[in-house]
């Protein structure tokens, strides 16, 4: 329990590369708040009064339409040194409404950037504080994507080996919303990626200090956290069925016959069982492949009329495949699918993420 008039605060830290003076001003001028101030996938509109006893508001709203307000008044403003405000939820947040809280930002110049300490106080109960911690993370983000001279490429950084057909996959996505992110080559087991993915595996994403795994959650980031012009998820609920049902194939079946069975044996060679393991996948190829061609009979994408997950996922294995003389022939035989194929290899994000040309 809560000792009688107990609060509880919550202090998060950030190295930004920004002089502080525009560190400072992301706080204080409406065009910057508007640009960090709420979650990813979220857009917020802002106004402010940038002196002592002014005010400002905080319009946010969630993709599913969801609003919320946040309201105050600036308590202390000593450019580029500090700041603080009052912090109120106007309804619909996570604290009752009506409940003050202050926000208390110091600002450090140091290492050619700025050194960010944010404490937030006046929680009632750890549990709201606790509640708080995620969405400044992501604020705290957003502000690095905002100041960074990279940009977002600053903030993101993609874990993993270039060849593998997953990393592409993440990196195809990112480059299809026109994210930049930073790619640290690093092989599975490596312990940068023990550390995060609780089965040693690439892709790892990290977003700041947030920390992501599994392809297809990190493409689920990617597609909700950034702008709506273009989306990976088809619309109609018929196409959303079938790109779920051809990731769950890539994972399930097309992965392991196509990648792991056909493709590493002729990349890393082990030793005379290769080819026995080479032969069982080709034997398995035929059925998988014709799955595809019947699926790319109507369209150069597997579900809807644009580029969802699905050809994501399946473009860098079929790119692998079409190498080793096996798989050439077999494509040979299936003209939907090299149609389809050569339309996904024309586009920027394969391009760009072909893995020899790094």
């Amino acid at each position: 329990m809560n000792a009688p008039n107990e609060t509880f605060e919550l202090t998060l830290t950030r190295f930004i590369r920004a002089p502080r003076e525009k560190v400072y001003d992301a706080f204080v001028t409406p065009s910057l708040m508007a640009a960090w101030n709420c979650p990813r996938g979220m857009v917020v509109e802002a106004s402010a009064e940038a002196h002592v006893g002014g005010a400002y508001r905080l319009q946010m709203r969630a993709r599913d339409g969801t609003r919320f307000e946040v309201n105050g008044h600036y308590v202390e403003l000593k450019r580029p040194e500090r700041l603080s405000y009052t912090w109120t939820w106007a309804g619909g947040g996570p604290m009752p409404e009506g409940l003050q809280t202050l926000i208390e930002v110091e600002l450090i110049a140091r290492d050619g950037g700025t050194a960010l300490t944010m404490r937030h106080s006046g929680f009632p109960t750890a549990a709201l504080r606790d509640s708080h911690t995620h969405g400044w993370t992501g604020c705290l983000n957003k502000l690095n994507d905002l100041l960074d001279p990279e940009g977002t490429a600053g903030t993101l950084t993609l874990l993993g080996d270039p060849r593998s057909s997953y990393v592409r996959t993440a990196r195809m996505a990112f480059a299809e919303k026109g994210v930049a992110i930073t790619l640290k080559p690093l092989a599975p087991n490596a312990p940068e990626v023990v550390a995060v993915h609780p089965f040693a595996r690439i892709p790892v994403l990290l977003d700041g200090p947030t920390a992501m795994w599994e392809t297809r959650a990190i493409l689920q980031f990617a597609d909700e956290s950034f702008g709506d012009s273009l989306t990976l998820t088809p619309g109609r609920i018929s196409d959303r069925v079938a790109c779920e049902q051809w990731v769950s194939a890539v994972n399930c079946y097309l992965y392991d016959t196509m990648v792991r069975r056909y493709v590493l044996p002729y990349i890393f060679p082990k030793g005379e069982g290769d080819r026995a393991v080479i032969e069982r996948a080709v034997a398995e190829m035929p059925a998988q492949l014709a799955a595809l061609e019947r699926a790319y009979e109507r369209s150069d994408t597997l579900a809807g009329q644009s580029v969802s997950f699905a050809d994501l996922f399946v473009a860098p294995i079929l790119a692998y495949v079409e190498r080793f003389p096996e798989g050439k022939q077999l494509l040979g035989d299936m003209p939907n699918i090299r149609r389809a194929q050569a339309v996904m290899r024309q586009r920027p994000s394969f391009i760009a993420t072909d893995p020899q040309a790094r």
